[in-house]
């Protein structure tokens, strides 16, 4: 086994697409007789035979069905390797790590990744979603490359920012929730009775630090989807990224409500792409920088069409 090599796992694989001896001696450009012996070494190394040859056409055996999937693996992480390989003395990164605030739109990074992936096949993503200063954490520690966060958490002397969106934050609540029957505006004495579903802040930049809280009552919660979920229940009203609750509130799942305390310059979040001022992006990142603004352009033509 030791002297098992790719080559012969090629010819494994390469006779069973091609659905005989000779057809994959043609594909590989090589004598049928080399093929033959090629297998048989195969065959007399694992102690098993591959193929049945008693037909016209040479089928899998048992055994050579059952270890078929493990001889793609081989094949396709061996060829990962090498890519991966040729991509790092190219000055290619290993991976692309990003962080992508939970009030961002995902919309437009999934428009951004379609064409990545193609421009370098050799780059997998790695997507982190955080809230608030989390994100901001992630880029400063080096876990990640790129951030996409609101503005008022990357203004650090460490990074480089570059305006991309704005997000329209509104105050929303379950159509059976006490607050959704009060028409105008709402004192804040009377928010007080009532609980609010905020964020919470997970990291050491921004912790302590509340934004748009204005009951006594909070819940405090990490994840922007648990605080979507608890709003549909009527647990409580809460700020959401407009682009995540347009559909409950057009089909009468939630209720836009009007605090008088609301404070409009944060209900709208300028989201930036940031990235460590004293680290050069390598190709992939640079790209994913420079594509951005166009990936938000076309997510939003998706969504207006």
């Amino acid at each position: 086994m030791d002297s098992l090599t790719l080559d012969q796992i090629q010819i494994f694989l390469t006779i069973f697409d091609e659905g005989s001896f000779s057809k994959a001696a043609k594909k590989l450009n090589r004598a049928q007789s080399a093929i033959t012996y090629g297998i048989q070494k195969l065959e007399a190394q694992i102690g098993l035979s591959l193929f049945d040859r008693t037909a016209y056409r040479p089928a899998l055996t048992e055994a050579g069905r059952t270890l078929l999937p493990r001889a793609r693996r081989i094949v396709e992480e061996a060829n990962g390797f090498r890519d991966a390989g040729r991509s790092l003395a190219s000055g290619l990164e290993a991976e692309l790590t990003i962080v992508v605030d939970s009030m961002f739109p995902m919309p437009a990074v999934v428009e951004a990744l379609r064409p990545f992936t193609a421009q370098f096949p050799s780059v997998p993503p790695r997507i982190y979603v955080q809230s608030l200063g989390a994100a901001a954490e992630l880029v400063l520690d080096g876990t990640c490359m790129i951030g996409f966060l609101p503005l008022f958490f990357s203004e650090m002397p460490r990074l480089r920012r570059f305006p991309l969106l704005t997000v329209e934050l509104v105050p929303v609540v379950a159509p059976d929730h006490p607050l959704a029957g009060i028409e105008g505006l709402i004192e804040t004495n009377v928010l007080h009775k009532h609980v609010q579903l905020v964020l919470t802040d997970r990291s050491t930049v921004t912790a302590g630090r509340d934004y748009g809280v204005l009951s006594g009552r909070t819940w405090r919660l990490a994840d922007l989807g648990a605080k979507q979920s608890m709003l549909l229940a009527g647990l409580g009203w809460g700020n959401m990224p407009a682009h995540l609750v347009a559909a409950d509130i057009a089909n009468g799942r939630l209720k836009v409500i009007r605090p008088r305390e609301f404070d409009a310059k944060t209900a709208h979040l300028t989201m930036c792409g940031a990235f460590l001022s004293d680290r050069a992006l390598g190709p992939a990142g640079q790209w994913m920088v420079d594509y951005l603004p166009i990936a938000i352009g076309k997510a939003n033509e998706r969504i207006s069409q």
